[in-house]
């Protein structure tokens, strides 16, 4: 089935030039009846579809893994209210489990996107994904290698550290990623993938590509 129509992408391309509550009041139930309530129901379907794929997730709502679309601005100097996209986070814990190696979507009027990893994991789940890629180094570099992923999520990403302690540092030559302070990789789609009746068949084949190397760090994190 087709979740979104034309009009989502219409209402999250025209909020970027008007992030204010004035505008956003006004346009309130356009964005409730194209934007909120038909992601609510997407995100409702690929939790059941994923969990139907045995990628089991527990048991969660959708309410639970979607992000509002509020910004927090108290700490930010930009203060648009609003974030230009919808968002959920298909993991254990919700939107709250961050470090758990689940499903991230994000879609908006310029792109939509899966991602899936640890973003800025805490110092203790650091340590131990490291301790994985000293003690199987070789693993991680085919697992990167992989064909499929290469072509459809490219690179693990996130920022660096210059330098770490022993024993850590004694593989850096052979594996660079032991720097990372972060661990995550997404697949870019063009936002008209949203309208097809198919999106989340596209979502879950692109998911399963990344699983081995899910599981790979979720091992580490056990």
């Amino acid at each position: 089935m087709s979740y979104f129509t034309p009009e989502f992408l219409k209402f999250l391309r025209e909020l970027p030039a008007n992030n204010n509550r004035d505008w956003f009041q006004e346009n309130k139930k356009r964005y409730e009846k194209s934007v909120k309530f038909p992601f609510e129901q997407f995100i409702t379907d690929l939790i059941e579809a994923l969990t139907q794929e045995g990628l089991a997730v527990g048991e969660l709502s959708a309410k639970e893994c979607i992000f509002r679309i509020n910004r927090d601005i108290r700490f930010s100097q930009d203060k648009s209210p609003y974030k230009i996209h919808v968002s959920a986070l298909i993991a254990p814990g919700g939107r709250k489990g961050m470090n758990s190696f689940g499903a991230y979507v994000e879609l908006s009027g310029e792109h939509v996107r899966l991602y899936s990893g640890a973003y800025r994991p805490t110092s203790e789940l650091l340590v131990q994904i490291r301790q994985k890629i000293y003690e199987e180094p070789e693993r991680l570099q085919k697992l990167i290698s992989d064909k499929k992923f290469k072509e459809n999520f490219g690179e693990i990403r996130g920022e660096k550290n210059k330098r770490i302690n022993k024993p850590f540092s004694e593989i850096i030559e052979m594996q660079p990623l032991i720097l990372n302070k972060s661990f995550y990789y997404f697949k870019h789609y063009e936002p008209e993938i949203v309208l097809e009746k198919d999106l989340i068949q596209q979502i879950i084949k692109d998911y399963k590509i990344i699983q081995p190397l899910n599981q790979y760090f979720e091992e580490a994190i056990k």
